[in-house]
This record gives C-alpha cells, structure tokens and sequence, in this order.
C-alpha cells in the first residue's frame, strides 16, 4: 500500500502538499475507511424528517448522495407545498408517508447504480468479472445512446429504473458478444454464462434489498393513495 501511495498518489498530489502526504506515508500513517450501503427503511417520526446519508446510504464511487439528497428536498417540498397547518401532525405525517413512496424510484436508481458499479469494477482474480469490468468500461466508450444514456443515470436526470436495467443488461450482453466472437467455443460458452450468472448475482440482491414493488411500481404502494386523496380532500 505505502508503495503504491508514493509512486501513484502521490504524483497527483499538488506540490504543495505532496512533501507532507510522502512523510506521513512513510511514517505509517495510513488509515482505510470502509464504505457502505444502507437501503433507505422509512421510520416515520412526528416532527422529524431524515435525508441525506443518515438515511439512505450507497457507495460513493458515482457521487450519487447528493444528488439523492436534492432530489429528497424537491420532493418534499412539493408534497408539503399545498399544506396550510403544519401543526396538524396527522396530516403530516400521511404526507411523510408519501414522501417515502415517491422518492424511491430516483433513490433506488441511483444506489443501484452506485453499489452495481463498485462490485463491478472492484478488484477480482475471477476471469468473468474481469470480462465484465473491461466491457463496462469499453460499453461506456461505445457513444451515442450508450454514452449518454449511462450518464443520464449518473447524473440523476434520467432516474427510470427500466433505464438502469436495460443498460446493465446491455453492457452485460456486450461483454458476452465479445466473449463468444469469433466462434463460440464450450469455453468461451461457460465463460459466457459465468458472466451472466454474476451479473445476475451483483443487480438482483441490490434490487431486492431497495424493494421491488416500491422501486418498479411506486403507484401500488398505499402512501401514495393516501397522498393522491388528501390532494382531492384539499
């Protein structure tokens, strides 16, 4: 690790600070921080509204949070907007209730997206997953629609989880192509499938864990009856 730091990090260092970050190095101090995702679990509380980390956390890798959290604050301001008595706690919180339900699409897009693309692009001696890294990489290259459309998730300005799925796949079935040409081999057939199987295994668990019917079908969930009625009791 110390070498790694002194001969990569370190020339990226500004020179200002690089002297200092080389002699704490060799001093030993180093630290590691682990990172972690927390799938959002709404605990609605009168008076109190969590955003933010401290309520829904993914990997940093694609700077999702913030976006996340501006997203919230949109979201909630439009839903309290048509309240005139924020001292009425029971409406509140049936608008509370709603802000979990709404908020989840754009949410769950983008930590699927963040926690996805850490395990894929983290390190592994396994050949598929390697397959798998460069063709995200490559498929990210490949312009047009598959530039642009993965940035769009990135970004948050396209949060459609349909859109996610469809260019994990994508990319998924591009690294299995290259796998396969030119001729498809019992091999490169089982490599092929391995690639598959753990793409499978890295997007499906991230999903379940954000919720399906609240990430693909908000309108099912009840909060959000309850919200459309108090719109037409207003």
């Amino acid at each position: 690790m110390a070498k790694y730091l002194k001969t990569k990090v370190a020339p990226q260092i500004p020179d200002e600070l690089r002297d200092a970050f080389i002699s704490k190095v060799e001093k030993g101090s180093i630290r590691t921080a682990t990172n972690r995702s927390m799938p959002a679990a709404p605990k609605p509380t009168p008076g109190a509204l969590l955003l933010g980390d401290a309520f829904d956390m993914r990997h940093p890798l694609t700077g999702g949070g913030m976006t996340v959290a501006l997203s919230d604050v949109v979201v909630h301001r439009n839903l309290i907007k048509p309240l005139q008595d924020f001292h009425d706690a029971a409406s509140l919180n049936q608008y509370l209730e709603s802000f979990y339900t709404l908020r989840k699409p754009v949410a769950s897009t983008i930590n699927t997206l963040a926690n996805s693309a850490y395990q894929v692009f983290s390190a592994s001696s396994d050949e598929a997953r390697e397959i798998m890294r460069q063709a995200g990489v490559d498929y990210l290259g490949l312009g047009g629609i598959y530039t642009s459309g993965a940035m769009a998730l990135l970004s948050g300005l396209n949060p459609r989880p349909s859109s996610l799925i469809f260019h994990f796949l994508a990319m998924a079935i591009f690294g299995v192509g290259r796998v396969l040409l030119p001729f498809p081999s019992p091999k490169r057939l089982w490599i092929g499938a391995k690639l598959i199987w753990g793409a499978s295994e890295i997007l499906f668990p991230i999903i379940k864990a954000e919720g399906v019917m609240q990430m693909f079908f908000p309108a099912t969930v009840p909060a959000l009856y309850g919200r459309l009625l108090l719109f037409l009791i207003d």
